[in-house]
């Protein structure tokens, strides 16, 4: 692998499109798109962006681009269409040559397992509640790990744990579609479980890589200084960040947490018989998601909710308490808030640059020389195709403005080893759609998906090319 990895990202239901193509099995999301449980006006990802034809095109515009890694995932029921047992020849087959073709165009490829499409047979036995979902992941990951670990060298186990449970239990807008915060605890346990279970299989092989995790990373800032703030502080980012980190990298859930938990709900789902398995099921890196931090008040009063905006239309994923406006509370630990000083995007994400500095140092603190990959950052923008092209200046300043907190992490010895962008070229975004777009190339969904690199797209080939004068100038190294 070369020294930095400057690449982009996708991951397989967003992208891939051939839902029901050649073997593959449903995932929870063909059979919510395809059922009276969703709504008559949220778009589905049966094309989404034809990558799985048109992948070719792809790398040859991410090389000509002079970018030298992919992050994408692997669909589970695309490779085991039950999600355990019988393997589809066809899936692996369709890896082999994309992974082939990646490297022919000098792309180094960075593998997720799990990318939130769980195979629906699963879901149908529990999904992430039952406990034989995470036997089957690890069933999974042991058949990928010996399968492509000639080609693969960086793996990662689950995307997001945080934010994907958030938005099936908590805000409701991901299948199962409920909310409850019991359930949602017994799911993320069951998730990390998966991950140490697919550790453990990965440990006993040779020369396959590394293997790590992406979590949605949540520096959190308080309102003000006082105890209540700072006790608040420590609640979110166990919840934000630390029910995920340290349970990948210390070997267990924070014991903090794990206290404030059980006045409130039953935990009896942690097993003592499976401390062995997480103690053994730490992780060799982390990729970090980061979007925006989380600016925290004390819980004030009510029940417990997560607001999440899927409309584009600013303040829609806000609720209004008197002058605060509130995007989460847990109840009796604390309340996310929006900056009444921030800048907001339309879909309510703070953009906030210096976030993404706090974080690496934040977990080089916590876990130490940790290998770091800032496996996605990205802004959704509503944008028009004019002259063949996409003026997203707004794209290109958040990109300079967060990868420009990098080199000072670097200079103080954090061990940042690569960045994407979120994402390599427009793709489904879940309940968003189609209208939030994300990335450095525009597709054209109206008239078979192609092509069309936007201005971000030139402006990030420029940096690359250029990034070690420009850095060496600005940092000695």
């Amino acid at each position: 692998m070369t020294d930095f990895l400057w690449g982009s990202a996708t991951a397989a239901y967003q992208c891939e499109g051939a839902w029901h193509e050649e073997g593959k099995g449903l995932s929870i999301w063909d059979d919510y798109f395809h059922s009276d449980k969703c709504p008559a006006h949220v778009e589905n990802g049966d094309t989404a962006s034809d990558h799985y034809h048109k992948f070719e095109e792809d790398f040859k515009m991410m090389k000509e681009g002079g970018q030298n890694s992919y992050r994408f995932s692997f669909s589970w029921p695309r490779i085991m269409p039950d999600g355990t047992g019988k393997i589809n020849p066809q899936g692996v087959a369709y890896y082999h040559k994309m992974i082939a073709t990646m490297r022919q165009y000098g792309i180094e490829p960075n593998v997720t397992l799990y990318h939130w499409d769980l195979p629906l047979s699963l879901h149908k036995k529990g999904g992430w509640e039952n406990i034989e979902t995470a036997f089957a992941f690890a069933e999974y990951a042991k058949f990928c790990f010996h399968e492509f670990g000639d080609s693969v060298k960086l793996w990662a186990t689950l995307n997001e744990p945080f934010y994907s449970l958030l938005c099936m239990y908590g805000s409701g807008n991901y299948p199962p579609n409920v909310k409850d915060a019991q359930r949602l605890l017994h799911a993320a346990y069951i998730q990390m479980y998966a991950s140490a279970l697919a550790a453990n299989e990965f440990r006993k092989l040779e020369n396959i890589g590394q293997l790590g995790i992406v979590a949605d990373i949540h520096p959190c800032y308080g309102v003000d200084d006082s105890e209540a703030c700072q006790f608040a502080v420590q609640m979110a980012d166990h919840i934000m960040n630390n029910w995920v980190l340290d349970t990948a990298f210390k070997g267990y859930f924070p014991q903090q947490l794990l206290d404030e938990l059980a006045k409130q709900y039953d935990l009896s789902f942690m097993k003592e018989e499976h401390r062995a398995i997480f103690d053994k099921g730490t992780l060799d890196f982390v990729g970090l998601n980061y979007y925006n931090r989380a600016y925290i008040r004390p819980y004030t009063t009510g029940e417990s909710f997560v607001l999440v905006n899927n409309s584009g239309s600013k303040n829609s994923g806000i609720r209004e308490t008197g002058k605060v406006k509130r995007m989460m509370v847990v109840k009796n630990m604390f309340e996310k808030i929006a900056d009444p000083n921030g800048t907001f995007t339309e879909w309510d994400f703070e953009i906030y640059p210096k976030g993404i500095y706090d974080a690496v140092k934040m977990v080089q603190k916590k876990y130490g020389d940790l290998p770091i990959y800032i496996t996605e950052n990205g802004i959704g923008l509503h944008e028009k195709l004019i002259n063949h092209t996409v003026d997203d200046t707004a794209r290109i300043s958040f990109m300079q403005r967060h990868i420009d907190e990098l080199p000072k992490a670097k200079k103080e010895g954090v061990a940042v080893m690569g960045y994407y962008v979120w994402s390599t070229f427009d793709l489904y975004s879940w309940i968003n759609g189609y209208d939030k777009r994300y990335g450095l190339v525009y597709v054209d969904f109206a008239h078979e998906n192609k092509r069309y690199p936007k201005q971000s797209y030139v402006w990030y080939k420029n940096f690359i090319n250029n990034w070690r004068e420009l850095y060496e100038t600005k940092y000695g190294h």
